[in-house]
């Protein structure tokens, strides 16, 4: 026979039975309690790290726990293959994949979607389940740190830092500016087709000039150079 210890403790309270009315609304509240909306998670997988391919999947971990009536905590298992959310329309997206140990939001659909997941169209329900924890939509970031790339927009413009390349990849780039300006702290330098230059600051008020061409003739020339502000 098993023992007090071993038995569950139930949420159903005296009161519940008190009247048809209690009786009711402990049910109705039983049931609400297995219809899952939307919850903070955490990512414990994704299937793309950033590169160039279709939107992907993350599995993701529950943070609140479930909790019986005495309060006895218990953790939730994780949940796989969860679709998450690009910011993408036609063939222009955003690319941000989601990384282990973020933390954001995920709602919950009212049916299953598992065809439509598998197939990307308009399909039955997988089943007749409802709002199930595995019917999961990863949305995005929460409660996550302070992010060391990124895109910032406030009152002094927009500003776009990354502490290892910022990369423009198009057949042409265009830059409509009143003044435009190139502030590099050791070298800057430009090529077309294989012909190319390139000032490199060497200490003090020395700089290093260099032009090149494929097949063609090398400078390797350093000279002081005074700025138009007397600095280096």
């Amino acid at each position: 026979m098993a023992s007090d210890k071993e038995i569950p403790t139930g949420q159903q309270k005296p009161s519940s039975t008190w009247g048809e009315f209690n009786n009711i609304a402990f049910m109705v509240q039983q049931a609400i309690g297995k219809l899952q909306t939307a919850t903070l998670v955490k990512i414990e997988k994704c299937t793309n790290a950033g590169g160039l391919e279709p939107v992907g999947f993350v599995d993701v971990t529950p943070l609140v726990n479930q909790l019986d009536a005495a309060g006895n905590p218990t953790p939730h298992v994780t949940i796989f293959n969860v679709p998450y959310f690009r910011l993408q329309g036609g063939k222009n997206a955003i690319i941000i994949d989601p990384e282990p140990g973020d933390i954001g939001v995920a709602v919950f659909a009212s049916r299953d979607i598992t065809k439509v997941k598998a197939t990307k169209a308009q399909a039955n329900p997988g089943s007749f389940r409802q709002y199930s924890f595995a019917d999961g939509l990863y949305l995005g970031g929460m409660l996550n740190g302070t992010p060391t790339q990124y895109v910032q927009f406030n009152q002094d413009g927009i500003t776009i830092c990354s502490p290892n390349v910022v990369k423009l990849d198009a057949p042409l780039v265009t830059v409509i500016a009143d003044k435009f300006q190139i502030h590099a702290t050791t070298a800057w330098s430009w090529d077309v087709a294989g012909f190319g230059e390139q000032w490199k600051y060497t200490g003090g008020v020395t700089w290093e000039h260099r032009t090149w061409q494929q097949g063609g003739f090398v400078t390797n020339i350093s000279n002081p150079i005074n700025p138009p502000d007397g600095t280096p």
